[in-house]
């Protein structure tokens, strides 16, 4: 069995930051890659960030050079930095990794940015 528990979501201005951790549990297995998606009220859900078992990181557009996401391997953890964040970013946030050939999800973390 494999848990992936997101923390650190909220509520936040126009231009603050929150960081979001997931801490991965449960069996041992080889991840090849972690991220992060969202989801907004009435629309897809779709890819944030990225990163793979090398630590290699991508993200979307929308979130280029404001989003960070990193990893704590020793912890099980990987974590998304936010800066300057939009009221377009609100949505819930889901953690996800890849061991192939199956993905595992996060319950979701809300994430609210008021104008």
């Amino acid at each position: 069995q494999v848990q992936l528990v997101e923390s650190g979501g909220g509520l936040v201005q126009a231009g603050g930051s929150l960081r979001l951790s997931c801490t991965v549990s449960g069996r041992k297995f080889s991840i090849n890659a972690m991220g992060w998606s969202r989801q907004a009220p009435g629309k897809q859900r779709e890819l944030v960030a990225v990163i793979n078992s090398g630590g290699r990181s991508n993200y979307s557009d929308a979130v280029k050079g404001r989003f960070t996401i990193s990893s704590d391997n020793a912890k099980n953890t990987v974590y998304l930095q936010m800066y300057n964040l939009k009221p377009e970013d609100t949505g819930v946030y889901y953690c996800w990794l890849t061991s192939a050939p199956y993905d595992y999800w996060g319950q979701g973390t809300q994430v609210t940015v008021s104008s």
